[in-house]
């Protein structure tokens, strides 16, 4: 997820349309309501929940460039792709 400034945001959820409703809502407290992270723009989607948390920390590691291409391979418009789910 990201905000205006593209200040990037990575995390894990069982249900995705529930933490982006909650990000959107500024339900959480923390991170994404201090900067306003309310866009989806790249998301991948696994049953093995291991997996998921395993790909979530190689991402955080990962230099914000790399992140970056990541994204724009995925979504070259950084569009909010909450709204195509």
């Amino acid at each position: 997820m990201t905000n205006k400034s593209k200040t990037l945001y990575i995390g894990i959820t069982s249900d995705l349309y529930r933490r982006l409703f909650e990000h959107k809502q500024k339900f959480v407290n923390g991170f994404t309501k201090k900067y306003n992270i309310n866009k989806l723009v790249y998301y991948e989607i696994t049953n093995d929940v291991n997996a998921a948390i395993a790909r979530e920390k190689q991402i955080k590691r990962w230099r914000r460039e790399k992140k970056i291409k990541l994204i724009e391979g995925f979504n070259p418009e950084w569009r909010d792709l909450s709204m195509e789910l």
